[in-house]
This record gives structure tokens, sequence and C-alpha cells, in this order.
């Protein structure tokens, strides 16, 4: 399964408002708690997660380097950072799959169409008199 990024995120968050992630970013920041912060505030999230698991990710390849010796202290670092790389991962992809079900919920609203006016009635037809005429 497939999950969105943050940077994916992002653009679909800029796409909804229509405008830079910075620029909704300081926005937010003089508005009450809405809709928008709440998506900013998961997008952090993912963010942070995804570094998480760049970290622990570099953490595990220089364990494990070809030149390295693995002994018995390595081998608790080894389980230590595989258990935080896979908490990571799995925030990751909680905090992706929350962000992009909200973000699917959602819908820019287009400018609706001016409105119609209601269709003008015939003008009444003139009363044709029933009277003969001389």
């Amino acid at each position: 399964m497939s999950h969105l990024t943050s940077t994916e995120i992002a653009g679909r968050i800029e796409d909804l408002y229509g405008a830079p992630l910075a620029d909704l970013e300081a926005h937010a920041q003089d508005q009450p708690p809405g809709m928008l912060s709440a998506l900013l505030g998961m997008h952090d999230d993912l963010v942070l997660a995804e570094r998480s698991i760049d970290v622990h990710r570099d953490c595990l390849a220089r364990l494990v380097h070809p030149e390295r010796q693995i002994g018995r202290h390595e081998v608790s670092h080894l389980l230590d950072g595989s258990r935080r790389l896979a908490e990571a991962v799995a925030v990751r992809d909680v905090q992706a799959k929350s962000v992009a079900a909200v973000l699917q919920s959602l819908a820019r609203v287009a400018p609706s169409p001016p409105a119609a006016s209601p269709p003008v009635p015939a003008p009444p037809r003139p009363v044709q008199s029933t009277a003969h005429s001389r």
C-alpha cells in the first residue's frame, strides 16, 4: 500500500486552499483553530515522522556498515534501532492515512455560477371582446 508523502500532502493542502503552504501557515497563526490549522498540524506530524525514519535508517546503516564488526554491544543497538525504525514507519503510515482521509473528504469550493434569473412570464394576451362591433 503506497502512502502519501509530506510533500504530496502539502501539495494537496495548497490545492485545496489555493495558496502556498508558507502563506497558509502564516494565515493560520492569526486565526482561531479550524480545519486549516488541523491540516497543517497533521502535515507537521507527518514531516516529523518522515525525519525520524531517515534518522533511524541512517543509524542502522552505520551500525551494519561492511567494515564494522558487530559484537554483543552492537546487537542491542541494532535491535533498538530496528524497533525505533518500525515505530517511526508505523507513525508515518497512520499520519499519512489520517490526513489523506481528511483531505479526501474535503473539496475546494468552486465559486458557484451566478444564479439564473427566474424566467420572465410572457405578457398577458389582450382580452378579446365577445361583443359585436358595428
